[in-house]
C-alpha cells in the first residue's frame, strides 16, 4: 500500500510539473512529496524548489524568515510551519504549509481541473484512528461518496470550489480540522478545429459561406474571435462567422482564436478561394435538369419498352447523372432503359445531375429534375374491359330487336281483333 501511495505521488508530481511546463509558467514552484496539501509532519515531507537559475542559488524561507544556508533545491522537513523558496530570475514561490494538528483535511497538491476525480482525506495526528468523520464545504454537505475517512468527489465542476473542513472523533474527543481552500480551474481550450460550409473553402462568386470553430476540450466561458490574414480588427465573434455573399476580394486565409480569459488557442488558417469565370479551375454549375419525353405523367402497359433521358441546360463537364425511383438510386448515366416493364416499375422517377468546380473535388453543384410519374397497367385488364364493352353492346342490340318485334306483334294482333268485331 505504501508503494502504491509513493507511485501515485510521483505520478501526481509529474503531472503537476507538466501542467506548469505546458502553461509556460516562469514563476518559482515549490513541489511537495507526498503530494498532499496541507502536508503533515509525520509523513516525512520533502520539498523541491523549481525555477530558473542553479540549484545552489536557492534561498529557503520558513515562516517568512530566511531558513538555513546552502540547502540546494531539495529539503526534508522536520518542523511544522510555512515554507517557501526563492530562485533568481523566477522569484519567490507560493507557500507550502506543514501541519502537526490533531485533525487535518488534505487535498491533492496539484492543480484541480474541471472534470477531474478527486479524493479528500481526513487524518488524525500521527495516524491515530478517526471515527464518525464528516466533511463540509462552506458549512454544507459537499455530496460525494464517503468511505471511512475519505471523501470521493464526482468529476469536478466549478461549483466545487470553496472552503472545506472535516470533523471526527479522535481519542474520545471530537475535533475539527483547519479549513482548506479548494479551487477548481477551468480546462484551457484545446483541439480547436475550423470547418466551412460549403466544405473545402472553395466557393463560387455570389455563394454564401459559413465558417465554424469547434473546441474539443475547454470550459466556459469561452470567447471566439475571427481574423483574416495576420491580425487586424476581428471580423466577428462567436463560434460561427455569420454567412455573407462572397465577392471577388474575399479570398484569403481565415482563422479563429479561442480564449478562456487566461490562455488562447488558435487553429491553422483555412484558405478560402473564390472561383470566378476567368479562373482556369472554375467551371459552370449544372442547372435545370429535365427528363424527356414529356409530359411528366405516363400510362403504359406491361411489356412496353420505356426509355427516359436526362439532360441539363448548362454545366461544365464532366456531368454525372443518377436516376432515382421513388427516392432510391437505381442507375447512373444520362439514359435509363427500362425494357419490358411490369407493374413494379410504377412510381416516380427523377434524375440528379452533378458536377464540381475546382480541382480538389470539394465544391460540388447539384441539380434535381422534376418528378415523372409512371403508371404501368397489366394488359389482361385492358382485354377484359374490351370484352365487357362488346358483350354489353350485343346485349343491348338483342334487347332492342326483341322490343321492336314484340311491338309489331302486339300491333298486328290488335288490328285483327278490330276487324273481327
Amino acid at each position: 500500500m505504501a508503494g502504491d501511495t509513493g507511485m501515485a505521488g510521483k505520478v501526481a508530481l509529474l503531472l503537476w510539473a507538466q501542467t506548469l511546463s505546458l502553461a509556460g509558467a516562469q514563476t518559482t514552484q515549490l513541489l511537495v512529496q507526498p503530494p498532499w496539501t496541507p502536508a503533515v509532519l509525520w509523513d516525512r515531507v520533502t520539498l523541491t524548489c523549481q525555477g530558473s537559475g542553479t540549484a545552489g542559488a536557492t534561498t529557503w524561507y520558513k515562516d517568512r524568515q530566511r531558513w538555513g544556508q546552502n540547502r540546494g533545491d531539495h529539503v526534508t522537513v522536520t518542523e511544522s510551519g510555512t515554507y517557501s523558496c526563492d530562485r533568481p530570475g523566477s522569484g519567490l514561490s507560493p507557500p507550502v504549509t506543514v501541519l502537526q494538528d490533531r485533525l487535518v483535511l488534505q487535498v491533492p497538491a496539484r492543480p484541480l481541473l474541471e472534470g477531474d476525480t478527486v479524493t479528500l482525506r481526513c487524518r488524525g495526528w500521527w495516524n491515530l484512528s478517526v471515527s464518525t468523520v464528516k466533511f463540509y464545504q462552506d458549512e454544507k454537505d459537499p455530496g460525494g461518496s464517503l468511505r471511512g475517512t475519505e471523501l470521493f468527489l464526482p468529476p469536478l465542476q466549478l461549483h466545487h470550489s470553496g472552503r472545506y473542513h472535516c470533523r471526527g472523533w479522535l481519542s474520545l474527543r471530537q475535533s475539527q480540522s483547519a479549513p482548506v481552500t479548494v479551487t477548481v480551474q477551468g480546462v484551457p481550450p484545446s483541439g480547436v478545429s475550423l470547418s466551412a460550409q460549403p466544405p473545402g473553402g472553395q466557393v463560387a462568386l455570389g455563394d454564401r459561406l459559413v465558417l465554424s470553430c469547434a473546441v474539443a476540450a475547454g470550459t466556459g466561458p469561452l470567447s471566439f474571435t475571427w481574423h483574416r490574414g495576420g491580425s487586424g480588427a476581428p471580423l466577428g465573434t462567436g463560434p460561427h462567422l455569420e454567412p455573407w455573399d462572397i465577392g471577388d476580394n474575399d479570398s484569403g486565409h481565415y482563422h479563429c482564436r479561442v480564449s478562456d480569459g487566461d490562455s488562447v488557442a488558435e487553429i491553422v488558417p483555412l484558405n478560402v478561394t473564390v472561383l470566378v469565370e476567368r479562373d482556369a479551375r472554375a467551371g459552370v454549375p449544372v442547372a435545370n435538369a429535365t427528363i424527356t419525353p414529356g409530359p411528366l405523367s405516363h400510362q403504359v402497359h406491361t411489356g412496353d419498352p420505356v426509355t427516359l433521358r436526362c439532360s441539363v441546360q448548362v454545366g461544365s463537364a464532366p456531368v454525372t447523372f443518377t436516376w432515382l425511383h421513388n427516392g432510391q438510386e437505381v442507375a447512373q448515366g444520362p439514359v435509363l432503359e427500362l425494357g419490358d416493364i411490369d407493374v413494379t416499375h410504377s412510381g416516380t422517377y427523377q434524375c440528379v445531375a452533378t458536377n464540381q468546380l475546382g480541382q480538389d473535388g470539394h465544391r460540388v453543384f447539384r441539380a434535381l429534375s422534376p418528378e415523372l410519374a409512371l403508371e404501368v397497367t397489366p394488359r389482361g385488364h385492358w382485354n377484359t374491359a374490351v370484352a365487357a364493352g362488346v358483350g354489353g353492346s350485343l346485349l343491348f342490340l338483342v334487347l332492342l330487336v326483341g322490343g321492336v318485334v314484340g311491338w309489331h306483334r302486339w300491333n298486328h294482333m290488335a288490328a285483327r281483333k278490330q276487324q273481327e268485331r
